[in-house]
């Protein structure tokens, strides 16, 4: 049991850190994001690195082969959804500065929609899916269990992202969407060189 607590710690540690690295971006962007508000924008992360292991396990364990074949598409899916949002951002904030927008109202507009949360959710935890390969031997109950560790641990690093991409937002707010979008494109081409390379 202790030896599944400290495995799952340090997974959740090392899937998080791509949520962690949007979730600086996030507060980069909108800087005045309210507590409630960043506990659910943490919270969503939290639900996909939660939920994806467990459909990595259940896929290894029922389907493995058709898992196996899926896997290869996975660094694709994470750089083509990272490069749709940070790139939409980055034009965004571009536009917005030539506008000579003010703050309060950029404020509004670089606003993280649901939409573009759930795709980033998505995109930051597709890798968990692999997790199911390394727990493949865990009965249901400590699979969840697993899953449940990783979650909170990605909820708490993702919180600390937040709030440290609002402090930098702060400081850089006339081109915080632009910063943001930069983030999220290079955070989609690292996923993606790691997946196909292994590294």
């Amino acid at each position: 049991m202790v030896q599944l607590i400290l495995n799952s710690l340090l997974l959740g540690v090392g899937l998080a850190m791509d949520a962690f690295s949007v979730s600086i971006a996030n507060g980069i962007v909108e800087s005045n994001m309210r507590k409630g508000r960043m506990l659910k924008v943490a919270g969503v992360y939290a639900v996909f690195q939660t939920v994806m292991p467990l459909i990595g396990w259940l896929l290894v364990t029922t389907v493995a082969h058709i898992f196996v074949s899926f896997s290869v598409f996975i660094p694709w899916i994470a750089l083509i959804l990272l490069l749709f949002i940070g790139g939409k951002m980055v034009i965004e904030g571009i536009k917005d500065r030539k506008k000579g927008e003010k703050k309060e109202e950029k404020s509004e507009t670089s606003k993280l929609t649901f939409g573009a949360l759930i795709l980033q959710g998505i995109a930051t935890s597709i890798d968990a899916l692999s997790v199911g390969f390394t727990i493949a031997e865990y009965s249901f109950i400590q699979a969840f269990a697993s899953s449940l560790i990783i979650g909170v641990v990605t909820l708490v690093i993702c919180l600390i992202g937040l709030i440290f991409g609002k402090k930098i937002g702060n400081k850089f707010s006339s081109i915080a969407t632009i910063i943001g979008g930069v983030i999220l494109i290079l955070i989609g081409i690292e996923v993606f060189v790691r997946g196909i390379f292994g590294l």
